[in-house]
């Protein structure tokens, strides 16, 4: 059983980091956009989008895949 859970876990750990990045994608452009639209068609822009989105989401699955390999360690 409990590696059934370690399993189910690790699935969500994967899946979470791709609503969380998702969630970044969507949300930059209100923090950081100045509602300039100008900036926000610059390829300098996008390129900060995609870093931090790409940077929010692999923190985000490092941390959640430690949680489910540290709580699986414990046979």
């Amino acid at each position: 059983m409990d590696s059934t859970f370690t399993v189910l876990f690790g699935i969500v750990a994967i899946l979470l980091p791709l609503f969380i990045g998702r969630l970044v994608w969507k949300r930059f452009d209100q923090h950081f956009g100045r509602n300039d639209e100008a900036y926000m068609d610059t390829l300098q822009y996008f390129l900060k989008k995609l870093a931090i989105t790409i940077l929010v989401a692999f923190i985000s699955l490092w941390i959640c895949l430690s949680l489910v390999f540290l709580g699986s360690s414990n046979h």
